[in-house]
């Protein structure tokens, strides 16, 4: 897992200046309950993320999380060309958090359950999960830090570090009040017209299918063509420590976000 959904300090102290004029506004909307004294404050409901496949392709949902004790989900959605749905992540529960990633796995194929692969995104044999036990694959990511005890979370980015498979978009949907935060981050514009001949791979047609970093943790012309084409995404795994990066986003003002994968490989 990436370490970058641990804020760094700078960023932290960053995002609160930022901040400041909106930091009373309430994150969510509460519920406090008619009994005698003392009255109860309800906990504020999960954040939904919605999907929506433009790629033009099947996608199968992925979803990895951090290894601090946020649980892996299931049931995720498989979604043909044009379709959404939308999953309910799980942050009120044990432990109180919610960290982890989401991807488009494509190109599918074999039995759910024993040969079910995939050439973008794999990560096991289910088609509704993914197997913790396999190995991650380079792939396009939107990223999520889902913490109750954190005031500015939700924390969201998306992720070219490892690989771009198709362009990825977060927005926070039903936003309230005003002030910093809660942009879109990510970008919409296929890349891998652009991606250096040395990290291209082709689909069996000879189409590109992915782009995939060479050095994930240095800058490279891989990063190099990430940053001048999608700014508001990582390209390299120290890109938050630029001064002036765009690259992180959170918004504590929202009920959910809508992630689009839009028409790449």
């Amino acid at each position: 897992m990436r370490r970058i959904l641990t804020i760094p300090a700078a960023t932290v102290a960053a995002a609160l200046a930022a901040l400041a004029p909106c930091t009373g506004a309430r994150p969510h909307t509460i519920t406090v309950a008619s009994v005698a004294a003392p009255h109860h404050v309800a906990a504020p409901a999960d954040h939904t993320v919605t999907f929506v496949n433009h790629t033009g392709r099947k996608v199968w949902v992925g979803s990895t999380v951090n290894t601090d004790g946020s649980k892996n989900l299931s049931k995720l959605p498989t979604l043909e060309p044009g379709q959404s749905a939308t999953v309910t992540v799980p942050e009120n529960a044990a432990p109180g958090h919610w960290r982890g990633k989401f991807f488009a796995r494509m190109g599918c194929t074999g039995n759910p359950g024993s040969t079910f692969h995939c050439p973008i995104g794999d990560c096991g044999k289910f088609t509704d999960h993914c197997d913790p036990t396999a190995t991650e694959q380079p792939v396009g990511l939107a990223e999520f830090n889902f913490d109750t005890h954190d005031g500015l979370a939700p924390w969201y980015d998306v992720s070219y570090v490892n690989a771009f498979s198709v362009p990825i978009t977060i927005t926070p949907h039903d936003v309230t009040g005003s002030g910093s935060g809660c942009a879109t981050t990510g970008c919409s514009q296929n890349l891998l017209p652009k991606c250096p001949a040395a990290d291209l791979t082709r689909w069996p047609d000879g189409t590109p299918m992915l782009c995939t970093s060479p050095n994930r943790d240095a800058k490279t012309p891989y990063s190099d063509m990430i940053a001048a084409n999608c700014p508001k995404a990582y390209g390299w795994s120290r890109q938050d420590q630029e001064p002036g990066n765009q690259v992180m986003q959170q918004c504590s003002r929202c009920n959910g976000f809508t992630v689009e994968f839009h028409r790449g490989a």
